[in-house]
């Protein structure tokens, strides 16, 4: 057997072994609009946290479908993190004629904390509720979503229960890079197996993170995470540690509009791709050097290489765009935009590398208006 016909076969069968691991977890994968544990005698107490600077085009038509949720003991705690916008103002308007509505306004960022990070502390630290619900000013509930968590978690005796939310988008690029995302946040999760406690996959979703009180406060609610960017993956790592989590999908239950542009959501990668990775620079181009055996040499591959080999190629990008395809399912996207996942993927790799070079050319990122050093940020490990 030729050299190249081995890197093919090679290629070939860790995409298969990839391909058997997303199909087989994403179908045992619950649905957060299709709980159906039985209801408890009694509900708990939830409070749910929500972060807003400067949020006013999305919070004023987000807040009031979180106000509408079917839940018999509710308490909203809103926090404006230092908004110059008018979400103080809307907040308070909301307020004025929603009791189970709190507002929390945030004058000053103490030095060591990341705004938001800080808003959710101050939150999750005034909330009631046995349970805490931590998400974000812009995000879309379906009525019935938090009695269906609530009761899933309680018959599950979970500490943590996470759901991806529907990305809704504009513009066939955007779809392409949300499906290319989506499908990259899966498999580098491995979401279907954090409820193992044998396994280190973890998880959280900043539209979605739903703890038990009493458990997160023992962990020190967000102060372990203070100076984490990606502090919601980060908030269900600590979670794990102290009990049992799970992450469910969102589609019909949940949505969220995640970003206006292709050029906005490269921008907005900016602040936490690269704290992903823990900061170990390494890491990335690793990863950039596994992509290009796995999604973009085989497409080349399939036009320049003589052989067996080019047949081996073309099984592996079918098996790309099949996964791809299938991702489209977990989503809400049009199916046609898992034939481009590799174009998807691409302009991912981009979006991380960018990130990764202005962290460390700028020794540090801009969030929100607030520049945070790197050296302080890579001392918050988890």
């Amino acid at each position: 057997m030729s050299l190249p016909l081995i890197l093919a076969v090679v290629i070939l069968l860790a995409g298969l072994a990839v391909a058997q691991e997303v199909f087989r977890g994403l179908r045992r994968m619950h649905w957060l609009g299709r709980l159906n544990a039985p209801a408890p005698a009694v509900w708990p107490r939830v409070t749910v946290v929500i972060a807003a600077r400067n949020e006013a085009a999305t919070i004023g038509a987000a807040l009031p479908t979180l106000l509408a949720l079917d839940y018999p003991d509710l308490e909203v705690i809103a926090v404006n993190d230092r908004s110059d916008d008018g979400t103080g103002a809307i907040l308070d308007r909301l307020a004025a004629t929603e009791p189970r509505l709190k507002v929390l306004h945030v004058t000053e960022l103490p030095a060591g904390w990341l705004g938001k990070n800080h808003a959710l502390a101050d939150g999750g630290e005034a909330a009631t509720g046995d349970w805490i619900l931590f998400t974000d000013a812009d995000v879309h509930f379906r009525p019935d979503v938090l009695k269906r968590a609530i009761a899933h978690a309680r018959a599950q005796t979970l500490d943590h229960l996470a759901a991806v939310p529907q990305l809704t988008e504009s513009g066939a690029l955007l779809g392409i890079c949300v499906n290319a995302f989506s499908y990259s946040f899966c498999a580098g999760l491995r979401m279907w197996r954090i409820p193992d406690p044998r396994s280190h996959a973890h998880g959280g979703v900043g539209a979605f993170n739903l703890v038990r009180t009493a458990t997160y406060r023992k962990l020190g609610g967000h102060v372990p995470i203070h100076l984490r960017p990606d502090d919601d993956l980060k908030l269900g790592k600590l979670m794990k540690s102290g009990g049992f989590s799970e992450l469910v999908l969102g589609l019909g239950a949940l949505s969220v509009a995640w970003y206006p542009s292709v050029k906005e959501m490269i921008r907005g990668l900016e602040k936490n791709a690269y704290a992903a990775v823990d900061y170990r620079p390494w890491v990335l181009p690793l990863g950039l050097v596994v992509l290009v055996l796995e999604a973009f040499w085989p497409v080349v591959a399939v036009f320049v290489v003589p052989g067996p080999a080019r047949w081996c190629y073309l099984a592996n990008v079918l098996l790309l765009l099949a996964l791809g395809c299938n991702q489209t399912r977990f989503t809400g996207g049009r199916w046609w935009h898992g034939l481009f996942v590799p174009v998807g993927l691409a302009v991912l790799v981009y979006a991380v590398l960018r990130a990764m070079t202005l962290t460390l050319w700028r020794g540090g990122i801009t969030w929100r208006g607030t520049f945070y050093a790197l050296k302080d940020l890579k001392q918050n490990r988890v």
